[in-house]
């Protein structure tokens, strides 16, 4: 394989860097940290101007046709700056699922106001019993002539008071009969008896009640009681939605990476001989640490490459979106922790505080980063993944 993006993808970075450099401000920034927020609606909307938010998309679909090494190229950009793209990461693998699996009235209807950036969909998966085994949900969806009507309750929900459509995972049967002739491994049990729908936010019997993450990121508990919806609001077969929650996983587990930024403001820290904080380059230990955080960097983004080639080249990176997401967000948590060890205390002082390392950022992803590995399918499903789909090893039982 080849690790080089290219030219072409090399002068789209270019573009996107500048384009991000006017519109991703410390206004911006500020406004994301005060509210709590995942979205900054000015950033989607200047982005949605460019075609941004689909550009790896078919131009018949309302894209741009960038290959996914030019998408590798804008994704770095975003990561290195640290854009509030969570909501409009969520709508557009939402609205790239819809086009797969949705209806006729969806593609028609939604997923141009996606493309637009006009609304968001939000991710209604985790359930208080289930944490990261998603399969488990007990949110019922039962069929009342051409509606359903759906009763249950989704925690985790974020951007659900700003998203204009819920993607919502639902139990529809037990699961409890055995699989049919020919079924693969995974629609097997519970897995079986799920269904995916597009719910609108504003539908009778929706409440929503805010949380607050150590993060300092609001996110919510969404209750549905006798929500109805019409047939055509869902996404894939009746009892085939475990298919689809795969398909959109897949797109999901590529909005993890490196953090080249907080390395290089880590580098610049130790080097600062009249800090206050204990990090110093001059101390071969710290030097040892700083490489190994280094390497970790190079291997995340290498691994991430590496999926947008197998993608490139014509193929679905299951197995090494998994690899890149368990060692994306197993060595954030590692290089989040070594940098408050190699500060000390004051890697605790917090955006705002005029005294803070790198403006209160290594706090900010202390607290963040303990997230990454469940968000997006835990560590658990992603080393299943690897072992069964790519090493071939039997089914954990």
């Amino acid at each position: 394989m080849n690790f080089d993006l290219g030219p072409e993808s090399e002068a789209f970075r270019t573009e996107v860097a500048a384009f991000l450099d006017e519109h991703v401000t410390s206004d911006v920034r500020e406004r994301v940290r005060r509210t709590g927020s995942m979205h900054d609606w000015e950033l989607h909307r200047a982005l949605a101007s460019r075609g941004w938010l689909a550009a790896g998309w078919p131009e018949e679909y309302g894209g741009q046709g960038r290959s996914p090494l030019e998408l590798m190229a804008m994704r770095e950009e975003l990561k290195k700056r640290h854009a509030p793209t969570e909501g409009m990461g969520m709508t557009m693998l939402v609205a790239r699922t819809v086009l797969e699996h949705g209806t006729e009235r969806m593609r028609a209807g939604i997923v141009p106001r996606a493309i637009n950036g006009e609304i968001l969909i939000c991710l209604g998966y985790t359930e208080p019993q289930g944490g990261s085994d998603v399969a488990s949900a007990r949110t019922r969806a039962e069929q009342d002539g051409d509606e359903w009507v759906i009763n249950g309750q989704k925690v985790f929900t974020t951007l659900a008071e700003e998203a204009a459509y819920v993607f919502l995972l639902t139990r529809t049967s037990t699961g409890s009969a055995g699989p049919d002739e020919g079924d693969p491994p995974p629609r097997q049990g519970k897995h079986r008896g799920l269904t995916m729908f597009l719910v609108p936010m504003d539908a009778p019997g929706i409440e929503i009640h805010p949380i607050r993450t150590i993060g300092g990121e609001r996110t919510n508990t969404v209750y549905y009681t006798d929500v109805r919806v019409p047939d055509d609001a869902r996404v894939g077969a009746v009892n085939g939605g475990w298919d689809v929650l795969l398909r959109a996983l897949t797109y999901e587990r590529s909005g993890i990476g490196e953090d080249s930024r907080l390395l290089s403001a880590i580098v610049e820290a130790a080097g600062d001989p009249g800090a206050a904080h204990s990090a110093s380059s001059g101390d071969p230990t710290v030097r040892e640490r700083l490489a190994r955080l280094a390497i970790d960097v190079e291997v995340a983004k290498l691994l991430g490459r590496r999926s947008c080639w197998v993608e490139s080249t014509g193929g679905t990176p299951t197995v090494e979106g998994s690899m890149h997401k368990l060692f994306s967000a197993e060595s954030r948590v590692r290089f989040s922790s070594v940098l408050l060890d190699l500060l000390g205390p004051q890697g605790l002082r917090e955006v705002g505080d005029p005294k803070a390392v790198a403006g209160g950022a290594f706090a900010e992803e202390f607290r963040h980063a303990v997230i990454l590995p469940i968000w997006g399918g835990s560590s658990e499903v992603q080393r299943r993944i690897i072992a069964e789909r790519g090493l071939g090893l039997p089914r954990s039982t």
